[in-house]
């Protein structure tokens, strides 16, 4: 019994209890709203506060990042300096400039290679014949031959070898009978031989049996040959005038010991031998001396 009644009271105080908590007062209610609303509120205070700071220290620190790249960058390219200072004012330098001597030098060289320059072009231009001054040389340098005028003889005495083509002479120093495609002209030693007519030295020969012989072109074909010379007045080259004096008479060569002192003298047409009787006065000729 007692043991029932103590859990009886038990039970009658729980509901006692529990009728009490119920019959709490609306006020108490809002009170304990308004305390939980204010402990949420607070809480999302703080959370929101919390974020905004991270998020500007993190700010911050990109911040500071961004400008220690921009200094390194800088230390590394640096900027050229910019004159803020204003323009002075121009004022020209009325002193006279001296040359330093490198720039003399300078000077003194440049001058040099163009004074060498301007004697090069006038040495070149002297080396190449005008074309004009070429045409000229090259028609006076060009002699012509007319048969008709005929020629001089080359030295004063009597002819020893006539010309002989089409029968052969009796040579008396070979003692035998040959052709003879020349003059031999009786002379002296040192006598004068002179050109037969206007022409060109083509050729100087020593030759065993003419000796000195000397090749004279007259143009058109027609060369004159003298031999049995010696100290010769002109050059292979050289233009000789009709009745000017080649060379001298020298003594005979051993083809022509026993005909003595002479001058032996071809005219050839072509590279043939011609008969210059054909083409000589009768009488002995008039010289230039």
């Amino acid at each position: 019994m007692v043991h029932k009644f103590i859990g009886t009271g038990n039970t009658v105080i729980k509901d006692k209890m529990m009728t009490r908590m119920m019959e709490v007062s609306p006020m108490k209610k809002q009170q304990y709203v308004a305390a939980v609303a204010c402990l949420v509120a607070g809480a999302i205070g703080f959370v929101s506060v919390y974020a905004t700071e991270k998020a500007q220290e993190k700010r911050e620190l990109a911040v500071q990042e961004s400008q220690q790249l921009s200094a390194a960058s800088n230390e590394l390219e640096p900027k050229p300096k910019t004159n803020t200072a204003a323009p002075k004012a121009v004022v020209p330098d009325k002193t006279p400039q001296i040359q330093t001597p490198q720039k003399v030098e300078t000077a003194d060289k440049q001058t040099e290679a163009d004074q060498k320059e301007e004697v090069k072009t006038e040495k070149e231009t002297e080396k190449e014949p005008k074309k004009d001054e070429t045409v000229a040389t090259a028609a006076a340098d060009t002699v012509h031959f007319q048969p008709e005028d005929g020629i001089l003889w080359p030295v004063e005495g009597e002819v020893l070898l006539e010309y002989s083509m089409d029968s052969t002479i009796y040579f008396p120093t070979l003692e035998q009978f040959r052709c003879n495609p020349a003059l031999v002209i009786a002379g002296s030693v040192n006598d004068k031989v002179y050109a037969v007519a206007k022409g060109k030295i083509i050729e100087v020969f020593d030759s065993e049996e003419t000796g000195c012989t000397v090749k004279q072109d007259l143009g058109d074909g027609y060369v004159a040959v003298y031999g049995q010379l010696k100290e010769l007045n002109f050059n292979v080259g050289d233009t000789i005038e009709s009745g000017q004096v080649v060379g001298y008479v020298s003594e005979p060569t051993k083809y022509y010991s026993t005909e003595g002192t002479n001058v032996y003298f071809s005219l050839q047409k072509d590279g043939s031998p011609v008969d210059p009787t054909q083409y000589l006065p009768e009488q002995v000729m008039d010289t230039l001396e």
